[in-house]
């Protein structure tokens, strides 16, 4: 294996355990505070929220850190983070410290994966790493979802902290080998060490993702500036559709513990049944990589659009268990192509700049806040009505969808 090769396939070894450590904790931070402080769907949404709101400016200010001090540094700095307060809120046994301790893994965690996607997009066979990259972590993702409720009935909710707290040592370590890894690289790969200013990860992505399945211009300056007005209007869209694909993803998250509460699921029993959708997610992600005829037609986009919203209402309301898994599978793939479309417009777009990357982190970041807020102040407004969180969520989530036809009709 090349030089190459095998600093990308750290980076996914990196990628990999990364994912799986971060899933068992967060995913499975709810359930542990519904059990040990009591918290129910509505006070669940809000500590998403803030989490959210920690997101959208710790990766701002990770994406500062890491141009000016070097991806390494950035990296070790973010596994540092993450440990400290693993270890830290283990032993935290109040609601304050717990939350804290939460805010400041996440922050810790905006260091990593802007950077291991700037490694992998390195390369003229970038598209195929991208591919990759996505598939990995969304397979690892899906696993420890699968098996996390399993390590909290055998272990204890002390094992969503004790097992991600060894993976970050671990990988902190791991980030020294990564370098010497880099060293060894032929001439031919740029450089990015602690003293360089490395590259913006999403204009790497940006740089390297698929090209473009619009078909070859042939004519002249109108032509082109047609093309060009297309792309700039799906790279629109896709800026509106991520987040609000995360919208849906972090108020499902967060509402989890209700939902196993009102089928009697145990940690275990919700791992196995409420991360299918995760596995769904794996599968779209490898077929969407091969099979491009999605590419620049809106059909697809809005019909994932629409979809996401009737499958995460069902998730979130159906009285039949059998429903809700099978909600969760329409629900997996319209989020796998969602994300995938919203990637490649972003780096198929012309035009773009180091400021993308701002934008598209902070519009995650937006998200993960604004439907976990908009479910708990609904179920402020309406304590007595159980659905009314998910009916809120539903609304901001058509809201998103009719913008996405506004921008569609729009002349760029």
């Amino acid at each position: 294996m090349s030089p190459a090769g095998k600093f990308r396939a750290a980076c996914y070894t990196i990628e990999g355990l990364n994912s799986f450590a971060v899933v068992i904790y967060f995913n499975y931070l709810y359930f542990y505070f519904r059990d040990r402080f009591g918290f129910n769907d509505r006070q669940n949404l809000e500590l998403a929220a803030l989490i959210g709101v920690v997101y959208v400016f710790a990766s701002l200010g990770a994406g500062k850190f890491a141009k000016h001090c070097g991806y390494f540094t950035a990296l070790k700095l973010g596994f540092a983070v993450m440990a400290g307060a693993l270890a830290v809120g283990s032993q935290l046994h109040t609601v304050a410290g717990a939350i804290t301790a939460a805010c400041v893994a996440n922050a810790g965690m905006c260091f990593i994966w802007p950077v291991l996607e700037a490694f992998v997009s390195e390369g003229r066979d970038a598209a195929r790493a991208v591919g990759i990259y996505n598939i990995t972590w969304a397979t690892t993702n899906a696993s420890a979802f699968f098996i996390g409720g399993t390590l909290i009935e055998k272990l204890g909710y002390q094992s969503i902290f004790y097992v991600p707290l060894g993976f970050m040592g671990l990988l902190f370590a791991m980030v020294f080998w990564l370098e010497r890894v880099r060293s060894s690289q032929n001439a031919a790969t740029v450089p990015v060490g602690a003293g360089s200013i490395p590259r913006d990860a999403t204009k790497e992505l940006l740089a390297h993702l698929p090209g473009p399945l619009l078909p070859p211009a042939s004519g002249g300056e109108g032509e082109k500036r047609s093309r060009t007005a297309l792309k700039k209007s799906f790279q629109r869209m896709a800026w509106l559709a991520n987040p609000f694909a995360y919208i849906a993803i972090n108020t499902l998250i967060a509402v989890l513990p209700g939902i196993a509460h009102r089928f009697n699921l145990s940690p275990m029993l919700a791992g196995f049944a409420c991360s299918l959708w995760c596995f769904a997610r794996v599968g779209a992600f490898v077929v969407f990589w091969q099979w491009t005829r999605w590419h620049y037609r809106f059909r697809f986009l809005v019909t994932a659009f629409g979809l996401m919203i009737i499958s995460f209402a069902v998730i979130i309301v159906a009285p039949s268990l059998a429903v809700i898994l099978a909600a969760q599978v329409v629900f997996g793939v319209t989020i796998g192509l969602m994300y995938y479309s919203s990637l490649f417009y972003a780096m198929d777009g012309e035009g773009s700049g180091s400021e993308h990357g701002g934008i598209h982190e902070a519009a995650i970041g937006i998200g993960n806040c604004l439907g976990p807020a908009a479910g708990a102040a609904a179920l402020w407004l309406a304590p007595q009505n159980a659905g009314a969180g998910a009916w809120a969520v539903s609304g901001l989530l058509t809201l998103g969808l009719g913008g996405l036809v506004w921008l569609r009709k729009q002349k760029v």
